[in-house]
């Protein structure tokens, strides 16, 4: 029977495979040459995963890389089926030659990863109806209340979510970004931005998030699934 996995052990489940846990998914890219070679190897992966493909597997195959996607859309969660069907994929990325790789690699410019973005608001109820119909999106699912992530509906954009504050905070920028990554990635990206004129402004919720500023007090919040349970 198809069981939700917690964050770990969907991370732990598919990690030597070449695959990594982000935001309830799980996640591959696959360096190819031509877009005729990805579209060839979305159609096995699309073959391997048989009837279940509609209802777990995402591909968005470009000329230079293939990245897929899997979560139980019936659970909007990782289930011990999604662990199936990536060992699979990753078995019919191997017969042709290539590897499941989310680690940066030939051909490939970054790992895989999220984008989202952050609002502060004072009332999420009132504005998330206005962000909703501004961007043509729609609530994700299994969404519940205000501070819900609102996702594009044909999958392009990233999600938008709404983070409540108690007070105004003036001179802080109400709009950030949430760059979720794998987590053997995050250590790396946060010494890179640093490196490029960045600062820290807060470890304090590490591994789950980093809160990081460029020169001018723009924050950024590098994120992963680790320290989010309990």
């Amino acid at each position: 029977m198809e069981q939700i996995l917690s964050r770990r052990e969907a991370s732990e489940a598919v990690h030597d495979h070449g695959w990594r846990f982000l935001l309830g998914t799980l996640r591959t890219s696959v360096p190819v040459g031509s877009l005729a070679q990805a579209i060839g190897l979305a159609a096995d992966a699309v073959a391997v995963c048989d009837s279940d493909a509609d209802r777990h597997l995402r591909v968005d195959a470009r000329p230079h890389r293939v990245v897929f996607t899997l979560q139980s859309l019936d659970h909007a969660a990782v289930t011990t089926q999604d662990v199936e069907l990536a060992r699979r994929i990753s078995a019919a990325v191997h017969e042709s030659g290539l590897l499941t790789e989310p680690e940066i690699g030939t051909g490939a410019p970054r790992s895989v990863q999220f984008l989202e973005i952050a609002i502060d608001a004072l009332d999420s109820a009132r504005i998330r109806p206005f962000w909703k119909a501004v961007l043509g999106y729609a609530d994700e699912a299994g969404a519940e209340g205000a501070e819900d992530p609102l996702v594009d509906p044909v999958g392009q954009g990233p999600a938008v979510w709404f983070q409540q504050m108690d007070r105004a905070r003036p001179q802080r920028n109400r709009i950030h970004f949430d760059i979720c990554v794998p987590h053997d990635e995050a250590p790396r990206r946060i010494e890179a931005a640093l490196a490029a004129g960045g600062r820290l402004v807060s470890a304090t919720r590490a591994p789950a998030f980093w809160v990081l500023a460029d020169m001018e007090g723009n924050e950024v919040c590098v994120t992963t699934w680790q320290g989010r349970d309990g």
